[in-house]
This record gives C-alpha cells, structure tokens and sequence, in this order.
C-alpha cells in the first residue's frame, strides 16, 4: 500500500471511531452523522439523492435510513410528484440535535488541523477538493 493509500486509510479509520464514540451516547453511529445533516440541510432530499451524494449504495443507504426511522431520527414519505420515491425528513429530535452533531465534526476537524497554518489548512482544503472532484469524476463514470 502506497504511503498516500495508508494516510488516507488511517485518516479515514480514525474519523469513523471518533464520530462512533462520539454519537453512541444518542443511540446513533458515527456514519449517521452525514445522513442526517444532509437531510437536515435539503429535508425532502430522495433516498437515491441521498446515496448520489453521499457515494453510498442504494441498499447501504436505504438501511440506515430505515434504522433511523424506527429510533425516530428521520421520516420517510412517498413523493408527490411519484409515488414510488421516499423523500426524507428530519424529525424534531433529530433537528433539536444538529447542533451537537455539527460540533462533533467540527472537533473532529479541529483535531484533524491541529499544529497546521492558515495557509496549510488552505492547501489541504483545495487539495482535498480536487481528489473529490476526481473521484466523483470517476463515481459518475461507473
């Protein structure tokens, strides 16, 4: 494994157990966090749009979503326009807990920065953006 592959590895573990450890005392894991702050920003947001944007898997995403509902996070509605989509709704529990969800990421990033300059936290984001773009370029692609 390339040193890149490794640190990007790493990085990516540590997140999970940090966002894990950090949301159990709310009954939630750690990936929850980035479904329900996207559903808390674009309430309504389609479970296929959910997964496009979070480059997970229909089944992955449906899953979790459904874990969600029943614990009382999320709602699930058929869609107007077509019956056969779910939209996605956060519940006042789960918009009453946005703020500590946020403050979760955002202490994660604090620790993920610490020591860096302004500057370097500004290389790392641009760089960040465009391995991003590169790989929704290629997720697209598929």
């Amino acid at each position: 494994m390339s040193r890149m592959n490794n640190d990007l590895f790493a990085l990516v573990r540590c997140g999970a157990q940090f966002r894990g450890e950090e949301t159990a005392a709310f009954g939630l894991k750690g990936c929850h966090i980035g479904y329900l702050t996207r559903i808390c920003y674009q309430p309504g947001i389609s479970q296929d749009q959910l997964a496009q944007m979070m480059f997970i898997n229909k089944s992955n995403v449906a899953r979790q979503v459904a874990l969600l509902e029943e614990e009382g996070f999320v709602t699930r509605s058929a869609s107007a326009a077509d019956k056969r989509v779910l939209e996605l709704y956060p519940t006042e529990k789960t918009l009453a807990l946005l703020p500590s969800l946020l403050e979760i990421v955002n202490r994660w990033d604090g620790i993920l920065m610490e020591g860096l300059t302004e500057e370097e936290v500004q290389t790392v984001s641009r760089i960040l953006g465009k391995m991003k773009e590169n790989a929704a370029a290629w997720s697209s692609g598929r």
